[in-house]
């Protein structure tokens, strides 16, 4: 399939996912985040262990003792994430969640920074700042609704916090000492992460609830079949598609799809919206497409450095030492 079929399926899987937990936690009430994040977690990894060995024909990778460690510590922060999203997904309505979720380039500029020191150049810094504007005025009215809870905000931005955390480490572990295949990642921490979710639940009274659950139709368990399945294709083709298109195309596919979430979200659940929320959503899309392209600009910039830098440490024809920089040969 071209590139642009892989493009088209990543839109459909994300936005068919994120409409479908809301319907899943809204309409036929299945209120367990930890039941429905374990179902995401469950029938991604069997589905990326079978993608690696019948699809991609790659064995999983054997990993020491002190790297399971961290897979397993990464499993946590994998687990709650979804959870958290989850949660706050049935407290707050789906076209604030994706708003908000806006925000996720600012705090991960803003976590690198605290953690690892890397610091944004005065552009990406700059491109955040309607990206935050546009969220405060889409958002501006919402606090007044009938249907808002401060809880589904506190839990809506705690969301953004872990997925800008989770999308650091998941970066340092693809391609740091592990340098795991991104299916052979999630197939690794899929079981320990649903053990987890199986002890939050136990832990929250979830099980007990769940137990005593009464759905409104009896064909319930082929829509979460349908959510898990949605899960898993979602990572599936956002590989993929990143693959075989290249990054600016997945950074424009990315805020694409963003600023249809938003527009599903209003159509689908009739959220109302005044001219103050259409002017925020807008600027919020253009800040984040900003954000997007610099990033790819100051990615292909080092790109290109580094090429150059590998060129200039070995002359094929003459050799190491006539090879000069900054008017000294190299020394090799």
């Amino acid at each position: 399939m071209t590139g642009a079929v892989w493009i088209s399926l990543y839109f459909t899987a994300n936005l068919a996912l994120t409409i479908h937990n809301k319907w899943v936690l809204s309409t036929i009430r299945f209120a367990f985040p930890w039941a429905l994040t374990a179902l995401h977690i469950g029938v991604s990894g069997v589905g990326a262990l079978m993608a690696l060995m019948f699809v991609y024909r790659i064995r999983p990778a054997a990993v020491t003792g002190g790297q399971w460690g961290r897979l397993l510590g990464f499993s946590v922060l994998y687990a709650v994430n979804i959870a958290v999203s989850n949660v706050s997904l049935k407290h707050v309505s789906l076209a604030f969640h994706q708003i908000v979720r806006s925000a996720t380039p600012a705090f991960t500029v803003a976590l690198e920074a605290l953690f690892l020191q890397k610091w944004p150049s005065l552009g990406i810094a700059c491109s955040l700042i309607p990206v935050m504007v546009g969220i405060c005025m889409a958002t501006a009215d919402e606090f007044g609704r009938t249907d808002f809870t401060l809880d589904g905000f506190w839990l809506t931005l705690l969301g953004v916090i872990l997925s800008a955390a989770k999308g650091i480490v998941t970066n340092q572990l693809l391609v740091g000492e592990l340098k795991l295949h991104p299916l052979d990642l999630l197939w690794k921490m899929s079981f320990s992460s649903v053990l987890q979710c199986a002890i939050y639940g136990a832990v929250f009274g979830e099980w007990q609830s769940l137990q005593q659950y009464e759905p409104p139709t009896r064909n319930y368990w082929v829509s979460l079949a349908g959510n898990g399945a949605l899960a898993f294709a979602l990572n599936w083709v956002s590989f993929t598609a990143n693959q075989k298109t290249g990054a600016l195309s997945m950074t424009v596919a990315g805020n694409v799809k963003q600023a249809l979430s938003i527009l599903l979200a209003v159509w689908v659940f009739a959220t109302p919206v005044n001219w103050l929320n259409a002017l925020g959503i807008a600027v919020t899309v253009a800040g984040g497409a900003w954000y997007s392209l610099l990033v790819y600009l100051e990615r292909e910039e080092k790109r290109r450095k580094k090429f150059t830098d590998d060129l200039f440490e070995y002359d094929p024809i003459n050799g190491p030492e006539d090879v000069f920089r900054d008017g000294e040969p190299c020394k090799n």
